[in-house]
């Protein structure tokens, strides 16, 4: 039995063979829709969990008037430029709220070499459960003393050649490539391990050391440095509510009351992705199409090669190969070329995931990879070998009614 597969298989493969051209062109038509799909996958996949993971725990985000997509974008996946900054003593005020359980301000504005410096409190990365690769975390603040103490998150600290007890100065903007600002250098006290989060990308420090860096460049002289003491702002601030009704009334009190705005990130990453699912359908269809394309070209190469090997198969049934065995030969052909589909698709489809994933890396935005598998891409051989079978149907169907004695009464002819 062993043996017979084993022909069965080399015959067919060399059926395959007889026809390079039409060989890589079904391959090759084949290989472009799966790997369109191995792509949504894993991109989808990839979002929706960094989403998930960096939206876990924040009930709504409270920040400067203007777009609430933009708020979120900016302040919890730090890949957009915030609308501007709220007063201290207004966030104060909404920390005292009765219906805030817990308040994070985060102040961004610099970063070091296009990563972000966000200036927080150590409620941060307790969020989200950070634990320390080296070092310790920043004390209070340079009011307190304690100096302008960074630490590193886990791609800042591998992609970049700076260590435990360098200095660094920041450069004004989030994009990198801005003024440096010298006269108040960071010195790296530790590094976080990587969560495969946000945070990852960020350097965090204390709210004061941000205050402290423009204060140092912008006051003239004391009068003025106390002055923009007392006109100290943060950016935005997360929120997590005492209960879940605070949900109904708490955005509402702050959009209609104060001049800020009140963002919940569940309903502004739905809409986001309602929107991104516009281009989404439209890389569906494409697949769709190539896979159309792909199966009709299959099943009109396997129906010309059955009428250029109908004398052959005929040989084969004089020979004593029953109909079960030319279908089995012609079966095997099918899932041969469709396990070749398979391979070429999956890897350009991860191909292609890695190198987006890659530009998103030098943009420091979405950690993205195609080095990875997912139990949804077993969709893939299967609607491979299904579009093969199905496209092979009549074919089959055909060389399976082959009449032999027919056949070769009209080639005698």
């Amino acid at each position: 039995m062993k043996n017979i597969a084993t022909q069965t298989f080399y015959y067919a493969f060399k059926m395959l063979l007889a026809r390079p051209g039409t060989l890589l062109l079904n391959v090759l038509l084949l290989s472009l829709g799966l790997a369109t799909v191995a792509f949504l996958i894993l991109v989808n996949a990839q979002v929706e969990r960094a989403f998930e993971r960096d939206l876990a725990g924040i009930d709504v985000v409270v920040g400067a008037k203007g777009s609430p997509l933009q708020l979120i974008l900016a302040g919890v996946l730090h890949i957009d430029v915030p609308s501007g900054n709220i007063a201290l003593s207004d966030m104060q005020d909404v920390a005292k709220h009765p219906q805030v359980k817990k308040l994070i301000p985060l102040s961004l504005g610099d970063s070091f070499q296009g990563f972000r410096i966000v200036g927080t409190t150590l409620d941060y990365p307790t969020h989200y459960a950070m634990q320390l690769a080296s070092g310790v975390w920043w004390k209070d603040g340079v009011d307190n003393g304690a100096g302008m103490q960074a630490v590193l998150g886990a791609d800042v600290a591998q992609n970049r050649s700076i260590n435990l007890g360098s200095q660094f100065a920041g450069s004004h903007g989030l994009g990198g490539g801005g003024e440096l600002h010298h006269a108040a250098l960071y010195t790296v006290v530790g590094t976080m391990a990587r969560c495969h989060c946000v945070l990852d990308r960020l350097v965090l420090t204390a709210t004061e050391s941000v205050w402290n860096v423009h204060e140092k460049t912008e006051a003239l002289d004391e009068s003025d440095r106390k002055a923009l003491i007392e006109a100290r702002e943060v950016t935005l601030a997360l929120i997590q509510y005492h209960s879940p009704l605070a949900a109904v009334t708490f955005p509402r009190f702050i959009n209609t009351s104060t001049d800020m705005q009140a963002a919940a990130p569940a309903l502004e990453i739905t809409r986001l992705l309602r929107m991104l699912g516009v281009g989404t359908q439209v890389i569906k269809g494409l697949a769709a199409v190539l896979l159309a394309v792909a199966a009709a070209s299959l099943l009109i190469a396997m129906w010309s090669a059955l009428r250029d090997r109908r004398a052959d198969l005929a040989m084969l049934r004089m020979l004593g190969a029953s109909p079960a065995k030319i279908v089995g030969l012609l079966l095997t052909e099918t899932v041969v070329l469709a396990a070749m589909a398979t391979v070429c698709g999956l890897f350009l489809g991860h191909l292609l995931t890695a190198v987006i994933g890659y530009l998103l890396m030098l943009d420091h935005s979405l950690p993205i990879t195609g080095w990875m598998w997912l139990p949804q891409e077993w969709w893939v051989p299967g609607l491979a070998l299904c579009l093969a079978l199905i496209s092979s149907v009549l074919p089959i169907w055909a060389a399976y009614r082959i009449d032999v004695l027919k056949l070769l009464q009209t080639r005698s002819l």
